[in-house]
């Protein structure tokens, strides 16, 4: 398992710069297994040095690239799959190490494909009016037709905070994080609005 300070979601990218000592043990025998391993956000704590507490439900990534410096360091792109539930953490010693359940996926209901659409547009929206206030954005995804894929292509991309990200992960279903990010994007919306009307 890595604790980090972010969350990730299934499809997404995840680059890591691996220095410490117990994480290089990890994915030394991550790259000699299946190249899969925990991701979940620290609730408490930082990433350095353990003694953090940590959500419950995160995302199983898969190494997708991975390079080994001469100093030890790795330098690893993986990919997040699947959602995970821990239930049970075991000892950091040499790593952190969990019993986790696999999170099927439900097939989403008919509204989906419209929230799919509308989420598509807010983000859209979301990320011209952070440009249009010189702040740092993310490259707009096309939402994949498929609304589970969708959704968490758009939770990825949405500019949210990790404790908003967690609840967006920690949804059963498309179609209530589809629902989730419209309000949070349409909140965010309008709170760009304002500010452009300020400036």
């Amino acid at each position: 398992m890595f604790p980090l300070g972010g969350v990730l979601f299934p499809h997404a990218k995840l680059p890591l710069h691996v220095f410490e000592p117990r994480y290089r043990t990890m994915m030394e025998e991550c790259l000699q297994g299946d190249g899969r391993f925990g991701v979940v956000l620290i609730e408490r704590g930082n990433e350095v040095g353990g003694g953090d507490t940590r959500f419950g439900v995160g995302t199983v990534a898969r190494i997708a690239q991975a390079g080994r410096l001469p100093d030890g360091r790795y330098v690893v792109v993986a990919v997040g799959t699947q959602r995970l539930r821990v239930r049970k953490w075991h000892a950091d010693d040499p790593y952190p190490e969990a019993t986790v359940e696999l999170l099927d996926e439900p097939r989403p209901e008919g509204t989906a494909g419209a929230r799919r659409a509308s989420v598509q547009q807010l983000l859209t929206r979301v990320l011209a009016l952070r440009a249009q206030l010189g702040e740092a954005t993310t490259p707009e995804p096309m939402l994949d037709e498929d609304p589970v894929r969708a959704s968490y292509q758009a939770a990825a991309s949405a500019p949210v905070g990790p404790l908003d990200a967690q609840r967006l992960l920690e949804l059963d279903d498309a179609d209530a994080r589809l629902t989730a990010l419209e309000h949070l994007l349409t909140e965010e919306a309008e709170f760009l609005e304002l500010r452009l009307s300020e400036s």
